[in-house]
């Protein structure tokens, strides 16, 4: 386990979790995600190792469909940082892109197949 940090590209959402390091990405192709071209985090991260600073009331989360899944994003920048999904909420899943020095491009991806949830 190590500590990994990141934010969106304009510094406003800050975070960090413990987790392994990471060593595949995972693309989910709901209707949000493949729109946003998402390469997430392999595995969850729980809420516990989980910290997320933001300046002011720059996180802004979007829902749609049942309301379960929590989308978030930097209201400033518009980058997507990470989501609470649909099927483990209370969890998340961390956009790679986000992830300080990570090469997420270049890593194995599998798809989720989220648009048939």
């Amino acid at each position: 386990m190590r500590t990994h940090s990141g934010s969106c590209h304009c510094g406003a959402v800050r975070f960090s979790f413990r987790a392994p390091d990471i060593a595949s990405a995972m693309q989910c192709d709901c209707s949000i995600c493949i729109r946003k071209t998402a390469y997430l985090t392999p595995f969850k991260v729980s809420k516990e190792d989980m910290a997320i600073t933001a300046e002011g009331d720059a996180l802004k989360t979007y829902q749609f469909g049942t309301m379960t899944a929590r989308h978030h994003f930097c209201g400033t920048c518009g980058i997507h940082t990470f989501v609470e999904p649909r099927l483990s909420p209370g969890s998340y899943r961390v956009n790679l892109g986000c992830i300080d020095g990570m090469g997420a491009l270049r890593l194995p991806s599998e798809i989720f197949d989220g648009k048939s949830l």
